[in-house]
């Protein structure tokens, strides 16, 4: 299928790996141009470098922390209209939240929560000036299925999920949407790093512990990147422009729930 989104301009947030280059990859093969971010030069260049031979689309790469106003300033400066934003960030460290203080907090949320809406403040109105925009914040499943470890990117997402409620709908008539995409247990170093803690806090093998993870999941098996960034661009269509103000789960029918 022909997205019919080749020559858009994207910004993909985090993007040097995981979830953001997926987005990437598969918005650059659609023949979008993107803008690529992340802290390490090394891995930026590298993964631009990856994109850039296997899609049509033109690839920059900026050195930024999408978390500062700094980086976003220079996400701006170098693509100051962009018809798509990806909002990312990597997420908060897991623990108990008898041991997080007000900085911890205000860190998430910042990562979380209000870096997402800077972007959208910055992009939104020229958006809907051009009469074009797709807007998709990576949130997680967390967001419908908390789990405790993971309190401050619960709450985080979650402030983000509602503020997206409230503002989602009125740019639908200029041809925006403002769209969640959630996912699951998608194969990507953060999981891998949070089962081998969990694996590890179980005194079990490492590998039968995630062979029995997986297990739960209805899929039995984590997401693909891949599978994820195909999403993502779907919701960045023409043809998605009926589709705005959702949450969409990616999460191989973990959550179970009817809504």
């Amino acid at each position: 299928m022909d997205l019919n989104i080749k020559g858009k301009s994207a910004i993909v947030c985090a993007s040097s790996k995981g979830l953001g280059k997926a987005c990437a990859l598969a918005l650059a093969k659609e023949g979008v141009h993107v803008w690529i971010n992340a802290r390490n030069e090394e891995t930026l260049k590298a993964t631009a470098s990856e994109i850039s031979a296997a899609g049509s689309g033109q690839v920059h790469a900026i050195v930024a922390d999408v978390t500062s106003e700094a980086g976003r300033d220079a996400l701006f400066s170098a693509c100051p209209n962009p018809d798509i934003v990806i909002n990312n960030a990597g997420g908060p460290p897991p623990g108990d939240f008898r041991d997080w203080g007000q900085q911890e907090w205000f860190d998430a949320v910042n990562g979380n929560m209000y870096s997402a809406i800077d972007m959208i403040k910055r992009s939104l109105d020229g958006m809907i000036e051009r009469r074009f925009g797709r807007i998709v914040n990576i949130t997680s499943v967390a967001v419908k299925l908390p789990q405790a470890e993971l309190g401050l990117s619960n709450g985080a997402r979650a402030g983000l999920t509602g503020f997206i409620a409230g503002i989602a709908h009125e740019p639908a008539q200029h041809n925006v949407t403002i769209n969640n995409l959630l996912p699951g247990f998608i194969a990507t170093d953060r999981l891998y790093s949070l089962l081998k803690g969990r694996a590890a806090a179980s005194g079990m093998d490492e590998d039968k512990f995630l062979d029995g993870f997986f297990q739960k999941v209805p899929a039995k098996r984590p997401g693909d990147p891949d599978e994820f960034g195909a999403i993502c661009a779907f919701l960045c269509s023409q043809q998605a422009a009926y589709v705005t103000a959702q949450n969409v789960l990616m999460d191989g029918g973990l959550f179970p729930g009817t809504f």
